[in-house]
């Protein structure tokens, strides 16, 4: 029997067997078959034996106990999602479930696509740790730092050859990049016109450039190529907007439609150097100016 295991220690021990028997050069992984054999090996009496794609409607995964008097958990994923990449991650999140939840939740676990794409630990704890041990296992940042610097600012096609490598979506290579990049950057997504969430790399949240979501209804800037993804012809390639547009600060605005989200993602990328205020975390529940505030503010000029 394997003791109880963080998120991130499950996936490193995983990604040592992987680099052991196929090398370091082995991605994208197969989730489906490390999945069923790795947890006949580690638990053959509570094993995986089911991988498969159903119609899901409202869900992108779940992990369920096998039928009355079977032993075992089946992995179920939307088959009518459309992307590889989305349906890898979410085989990766349901089979972090089965590792670490499945004593807890011995009925089972379904999950939505927001249960998927957010990696937000004030989200549902449950689901961040299976974001968190999807990340590890399919993205290792010892491999990711290889592929981008993180001193380098990024573009759609730097981020987009690494959502190929790793077989997941754009949304998670990008979020995955986030977590480690020195670069100020954020990533806002968005649909008709509102942002959904966002995003800040740990350089940017600590400079003050952050957008909090959480209980707000909040519209992307007018001028912002969010806006109007469509009315760009170098959206993908990224503007440069001036300081007011996105932040007090000048920055680089790249965005794209997914249709398999079916949402406008957004990067924004800010100069590393340049006079901005700290904000202390505090600020919010002192009744300072946040962020959001400040765009508000700047925008009903």
């Amino acid at each position: 029997m394997i003791e109880a295991r963080l998120p991130t220690r499950w996936a490193t021990d995983i990604c040592a067997v992987l680099t052991t028997v196929y090398g370091p050069n082995h991605f994208p992984i197969s989730v489906a078959e490390v999945a069923l054999d790795l947890s006949k090996h580690w638990f053959p009496d509570d094993p995986l034996s089911l991988v498969h794609g159903e119609n899901l409607p409202g869900f992108d995964g779940a992990l369920l106990p096998a039928p009355h008097g079977n032993k075992g958990w089946g992995i179920l994923y939307n088959n009518g999602i459309k992307s590889k990449g989305r349906i890898n991650f979410t085989l990766a999140h349901e089979f972090g479930h089965y590792l670490i939840h499945r004593l807890a939740f011995p009925n089972g676990m379904r999950c939505s696509q927001q249960d998927v794409v957010r990696w937000d630990p004030e989200y549902k704890q449950i689901e961040s740790d299976a974001n968190t041990f999807a990340a590890y296992v399919l993205m290792p940042f010892d491999d990711y730092r290889r592929q981008i610097n993180a001193q380098a600012m990024v573009t759609f096609d730097m981020l987009s050859h690494c959502a190929e490598r790793y077989e997941v979506s754009l949304v998670a290579a990008t979020l995955r990049w986030l977590l480690y990049t020195e670069k100020r950057a954020v990533l806002v997504v968005s649909r008709d016109g509102f942002i959904l969430w966002a995003r800040s790399s740990k350089t940017a949240y600590k400079s003050g450039v952050y957008i909090k979501t959480s209980g707000r209804v909040i519209s992307v800037p007018d001028s912002s190529v969010a806006a109007r993804p469509n009315g760009f012809a170098d959206a993908r390639l990224g503007v440069n907007h001036p300081a007011g547009i996105w932040f007090t600060e000048p920055c680089h605005e790249m965005s794209i439609v997914s249709e398999n989200y079916d949402f406008t993602l957004s990067l924004i990328q800010l100069p590393p150097t340049g006079e901005y205020q700290i904000f202390d975390d505090n600020d919010d529940d002192e009744g300072g100016e946040t962020l959001v505030d400040k765009i508000r503010r700047i925008h009903s000029v």
